[in-house]
């Protein structure tokens, strides 16, 4: 299987992945400072608004000895190459389609394709791909769903994101299948300080 250019080295010691969604510049450096008083190192932004990819640029000059700066919501092979250039340790996507695989296949930047279903995850298998993002977790089948991907897929490691909370987040990191949880409630308690 393919090492996703050593997303899990890259990934290792980071259990907790906040996934950000920056709806402008003015907040990026302190969200950083609070992730960091927290001791999480690592960050995934979404490229769901036109600041997302500004955002990984400023925060890999500003944090980058600090902490890992990823992109999520990826979801073209011209969002890979903007993450490229922008100087994202790792890239994140919901999902996963051939000429997105091909894409991440041919990239120098570990990335953590997504999948859902039991036949998604056996085409990711095909293209070589053994750790991978499960989204949305709370729709297919969270824990549960984990447990039994577990028996099915013993070669697989996950990171699920969607509907995991700070509570939750220490049952499902306790799966012998999952390395790490991503999770928005970091941008929540950030809103209430």
């Amino acid at each position: 299987m393919s090492s996703q250019n050593g997303i899990r080295e890259v990934m290792k010691g980071h259990h907790l992945v906040p996934v950000v969604t920056f709806n402008d510049m003015n907040t990026v450096d302190a969200f950083a400072e609070f992730l960091l008083s927290q001791e999480v190192k690592c960050i995934e932004i979404t490229l769901r608004t036109e600041y997302g990819l500004q955002a990984i640029a400023h925060l890999k000059k500003a944090f980058g000895d600090k902490m890992l700066v990823g992109a999520g919501t990826v979801t073209t092979a011209e969002h890979i190459a903007k993450v490229e250039a922008a100087g994202g340790d790792f890239i994140v996507s919901p999902g996963l389609t051939p000429k997105l695989a091909e894409a991440f296949i041919a990239c120098k930047t570990p990335y953590l394709p997504g999948v859902s279903t039991a036949s998604e995850i056996m085409q990711a298998r095909e293209f070589g791909l053994d750790t991978l993002k499960f989204f949305p977790a709370h729709l297919f089948g969270g824990i549960k769903g984990l447990k039994t991907y577990g028996s099915v897929f013993p070669d697989i490691l996950f990171c699920p994101t969607g509907g995991i909370t700070k509570e939750s987040s220490s049952e499902f990191l306790a799966l012998s299948n999952v390395f790490a949880v991503g999770g928005s409630w970091f941008q929540k308690d950030f809103d209430l300080t």
